[in-house]
């Protein structure tokens, strides 16, 4: 088979891969659908993580199951499944206690910008649909196994209720899936912070009542601003950087709640200031697997549509120009078809 694989900063190269194998009876293989680019992906990309040696490289992705291990009961051949990026056996204390991204048993995978993909943890991962969605609904789905599930734990993190008033720190696909779970969950403002006129009409799109281009001590001001001088009652940090956590912490209000998921890089948190800030802090990987049942049917039915977010569409073959295209910031998000 054919797959993404990383050399070096900059460098992404398409190139022949070994078949997956069933290396465990809880393994499945899948025939992707549809995979993709990821804001996360562009940390190593861009020389802000070490590349290492070359290895493969993508964890979202929907497919055909193609094969499965003897102890995969839940799916089968020829079903239409998504998952998440955090495998799960769906069964340990964590995962009961719906933390599946914290599962005794969880593997990150990292090999899905590719024709065919290993998925371990199937029996606790995978979710399959009824029959095959049509092809307009795979792009949401595909939104679903990380962009719009991470953004989905943002919003319950940040402890969004009716009536509330959330900001989003950060205007890529996740914050923008961000935008969208604010709306459901039932904020009754949603603040999108954003410089780029296609995020902001996005993001104008799925719910955002307001928008804020100023970052940093401005941009705290203006969210202060709208919301009395006193904050808003919900952050979403899904950036990552110390200025993007910054921003999060001082927009919300004494008793408000921040929820990141941007993948901190060089972030560090003044536990004296946090202490008398009086704002609470959850984040992490999200729980994606705990919240698939719900945003699939959410997708189904048409009440949520995050594969917007999804700008660019290549074959995948041009993966090495979705990761230019988002790197350059001419695509929010870029969809590959193998």
């Amino acid at each position: 088979m054919r797959g993404a694989v990383i050399h070096a900063p900059g460098d992404v190269r398409f190139e022949e891969l070994d078949n997956p194998k069933i290396s465990r009876p809880t393994d499945a293989i899948i025939r992707t659908v549809a995979t993709c680019v990821c804001g996360s992906d562009l940390w190593p990309y861009r020389g802000l993580e070490p590349v290492g040696d070359p290895h493969p490289m993508g964890h979202e992705y929907v497919g055909i199951v193609e094969e499965t291990g003897s102890e995969v009961t839940h799916v089968k051949p020829g079903q239409f499944v998504v998952g998440s990026f955090a495998t799960s056996d769906n069964t340990c204390a964590n995962c009961l206690g719906g933390w599946q991204s914290s599962c005794l048993h969880r593997e990150f995978m990292s090999t899905c910008q590719a024709e065919y993909v290993r998925i371990p943890n199937a029996h606790g991962t995978l979710v399959a649909t009824d029959g095959h969605p049509d092809g307009e609904l795979v792009p949401s789905l595909l939104a679903v196994s990380d962009v719009m599930g991470t953004g989905w734990y943002a919003a319950l993190a940040a402890e969004v209720k009716p009536g509330s008033t959330a900001v989003l720190v950060g205007d890529g696909a996740v914050g923008l899936c961000g935008v969208i779970a604010a709306r459901e969950l039932g904020a009754e403002r949603i603040i999108a912070m954003s410089r780029h006129e296609s995020r902001q009409k996005l993001a104008r799109e799925f719910g955002a009542t307001d928008i804020v281009s100023e970052r940093g001590e401005e941009g705290i001001a203006r969210v202060k601003d709208l919301t009395g001088g006193i904050g808003a009652d919900s952050v979403l940090e899904c950036v990552g950087t110390a200025e993007a956590m910054r921003q999060a912490l001082h927009s919300a209000r004494p008793g408000g709640n921040v929820g990141f998921v941007g993948v901190p890089h060089e972030v560090q948190v003044d536990g004296v200031e946090l202490f008398f800030s009086h704002v609470g802090l959850r984040g992490g990987p999200a729980p994606v697997r705990r919240y698939l049942p719900d945003l699939i049917d959410r997708v189904l039915s048409g009440r949520i549509n995050p594969g917007k977010v999804f700008d660019l569409t290549l074959p995948l073959d041009q993966v090495a120009e979705g990761y230019k295209a988002m790197d350059e910031r001419r695509a929010i998000k870029a969809l590959l078809k193998p």
